[in-house]
Parts: C-alpha cells; sequence; structure tokens
C-alpha cells in the first residue's frame, strides 16, 4: 500500500516529462504507464516507451511506502487541471486503484498489475561529466536542423558527436543536401566520448533537446545508451545510441572549402534576410529559389515565377572569384542564416553546382555547407528581357 502527499508545483513538471515520452499508443501496459515510488526520502516518478528512459525524485511527505502505476497520461492530465497544492495519493490494494484527493476533491484511477513493472537503471556515476546544459541546448540548435528526418538514413539521421586532438569536439548534423557543425575545446568530454563518436536519431535527440534548460548537466555514455542528469541529481533521461551506423567524412566536407578555384562573398545577414524574406513572395512550387548574379561591389538577387511575377535586389557585398550566377531555395538559406549571430556572413563558393560554406566572425566555429540547385538555361532572366 502506497500513501503520499505531494505538492502539485513541485511535481507536475517531471509527470509532464514522463508523460511526453509515453506512446499515444502501445499494447503493453507498462508502455503506457507512470509508475510512482514512494520512499521515505520522497516520491520517484518513471517511465519508457523502450528506448528512452526517464526517472525523477520529487519531494514528499510520505505517510507509507509502495508503489503503483496508473495510466500515464490520464493521471498527468488530471494533476495538470487540480489547482495547486497539496495532493493525496494512496492506494487501495483491495479495489487496485489509486485514489487522488485534493480537498473534498476525489478520483480513482484502476492501478497497473506491479508485474508490468520493470526498474530502470541508475545513471552511471562512474567517469561522468558536467557540462552546461543551455549550451547543449544550443549547440542542438544549431546542427538539428540538418539532420536527416528520414531513419532509414541511418548515419545521416543522427546527431553525431567525435573527438579530435587537443579536446576538440564536432557536433555534426548532415541531411545530403546541408551540414552544419559546431566545434569547441572541452578536454572532459572529449576524453568520455567513443573513438568512433557518438550517434544519437535525431527523435531521440528532439526528446533531449526539450528536456534541457539552463542549469548544469552531468553526461555519461555507456556501451548503448547517453545518460543526462540534471545537475541537482533530481532528473534522469537515458536514450539509445545508434552503434551499428557510420558517419561520412565531415572535414572531407570542409576540405573542399579551402580549394584554390574557390569564390568568396562577404554581406550583411539582417540585409539579406530581409531581401529573402521579400523575394520569397515570388517563389512558386516550380520554382522556390533565389539566383545570386554577382558584381565585384554588390549581389544581385532575384526570383521569379510564372503566375507570382519577378524581383530584384541590390546588396551591398565584397566577392571576389570567377563565379557569375548560383541559385539556392529561398526558404532554406532563411533559415540557415537565422542560426547565425554574426552582422556580416562570409560565404565560399566551390562552383555554381557545387558546396557552399557559410560562416561568420562572431559564430566562433560554426560551419554550414548547403547545396545549391542546378540552374535550367531558361529559369533565369533579367528586367530587359
Amino acid at each position: 500500500m502506497m500513501h503520499v502527499t505531494v505538492k502539485k508545483e513541485q511535481i507536475i513538471d517531471g509527470l509532464q516529462k514522463a508523460a511526453s515520452i509515453i506512446p499515444s499508443k502501445a499494447g503493453a501496459a507498462y508502455l503506457r504507464s507512470i509508475w510512482l515510488q514512494a520512499k521515505s526520502d520522497g516520491i520517484t516518478i518513471m517511465s519508457t516507451d523502450v528506448n528512452i528512459e526517464f526517472t525523477g525524485v520529487y519531494p514528499a511527505k510520505t505517510k507509507e511506502e509502495g508503489q503503483a502505476g496508473v495510466n500515464g497520461r490520464s493521471f498527468v492530465e488530471l494533476l495538470r487541471r487540480l489547482p495547486g497544492g497539496d495532493i493525496d495519493l494512496r492506494v487501495d490494494e483491495a479495489s487496485n486503484v489509486l485514489l487522488v484527493e485534493q480537498g473534498r476533491r476525489s478520483y480513482k484511477l484502476p492501478t497497473v498489475d506491479p508485474v508490468w513493472f520493470q526498474p530502470l537503471p541508475a545513471f552511471p556515476e562512474e567517469g561522468a561529466v558536467l557540462w552546461s546544459g543551455d549550451f547543449l541546448q544550443d549547440v542542438i540548435d544549431r546542427v538539428s536542423f540538418c539532420i536527416s528526418d528520414d531513419d532509414s538514413a541511418e548515419g545521416l539521421a543522427c546527431l553525431y558527436l567525435k573527438t579530435y586532438e587537443g579536446g576538440k569536439v564536432d557536433v555534426c548534423g548532415l541531411n545530403g543536401h546541408q551540414f552544419a557543425m559546431v566545434r569547441f575545446i572541452n578536454d572532459e568530454l572529449a576524453r568520455l566520448l567513443p573513438e568512433n563518436g557518438l550517434l544519437i536519431q535525431k527523435k531521440y535527440v528532439n526528446e533531449l533537446r526539450k528536456w534541457l534548460g539552463s542549469d548544469e548537466i552531468m553526461l555519461n555514455i555507456s556501451e548503448r545508451r547517453f545518460h543526462i542528469r540534471t545537475g541537482s541529481g533530481n532528473e534522469t533521461l537515458s536514450i539509445p545510441r545508434s552503434v551499428n551506423f557510420t558517419y561520412p567524412d565531415h572535414l572531407g566536407f570542409l576540405a573542399r572549402l579551402k580549394g584554390d578555384n574557390t569564390s568568396q562573398l562577404t554581406v550583411d545577414r539582417k540585409e539579406s534576410l530581409d531581401a529573402l524574406d521579400r523575394l520569397l513572395l515570388f517563389n512558386n512550387d516550380s520554382d522556390r529559389c533565389t539566383y545570386f548574379h554577382f558584381e565585384p561591389s554588390e549581389v544581385v538577387l532575384s526570383a521569379q515565377g510564372q503566375e507570382t511575377g519577378s524581383a530584384t535586389e541590390h546588396l551591398e557585398g565584397d566577392f571576389k572569384g570567377d563565379l557569375s550566377l548560383i541559385a539556392f531555395p529561398t526558404r532554406g538559406l532563411m533559415d540557415i542564416l537565422g542560426h547565425f549571430q554574426s552582422a556580416k556572413i562570409d560565404f565560399v563558393f566551390t562552383g555554381a553546382e557545387g558546396p557552399c560554406g557559410m560562416t561568420g566572425a562572431d559564430d566562433a566555429e560554426y560551419n554550414v555547407i548547403l547545396m545549391p540547385m542546378k540552374i535550367a538555361e531558361s529559369a533565369y532572366y533579367t528586367e530587359e528581357e
């Protein structure tokens, strides 16, 4: 029998995190369940979808220790709609229900057969590394938009972390036509990462990103899992590693940008974004591009559509090279520019249909590569034509 009193304000956030990983449709009862364990030092909340595992420990007044499993989504929705304050949770073993009481309110939720309970492994303490939660969140934001959404793409559907000499860590995302990488130095994390790198599928990265905040976190890596714990130690998330995939040599992509036959352009980021936002109005399903026509002291941007008309904008810029024309998907380029903070953006072009690199002086060690779109001879025209 379990009997415990909790404050809604102290557990609702953890309950919502636990419920967020519960599958909306699952055959097994333990996958639909949130498990509650009342102990002398508080209440433990657990949930899993087989792949992701969540454990949270929160303050509680325990009157009788015990354990219960309930339908996670129903339980969390009920507590979310209750007003703040004390909530009494008590298991009635005779009727196999969890009594939820608050003042004159009383609710009965059926409990899950305890045979379904499977203990979740504890956070591995040995070798754990302290890191900044908001820094990791920022790194994920800058890279994850380039990760493929296609699970069948294997390594391309993963966030990739790789370590190098000098404590350097590269965090990469690649989807075939875009690549993003953040590089930083962290000796402890570099020592923790496996020699062949760490791969985490995008669907798990998205869950991790929602869980992160501004607090410090503890990280650890086991043979098949990536473990994260809040600095306070009260919440733990564990997600699978992708150990059977390989990742392309991303340094080879970056090396192509250092060739002898490249062209360079520097433009104002905000002015470019504003111009692209206007040119987007002239895109349609058959032509989603903005065309860049290069001059030594400016770049002419244009867009066209058979039904939308045409538009031309002139941007000041510093251009060096032999390239005369290139085309990029307008919305994709806008999304990339939105991930930079620098006032000026530097482009490196390897050709009209080759990889284009993007960097910014105030975005240290942040590199994005975008593939241009093939230009058909009839696709581009000037206003004179």
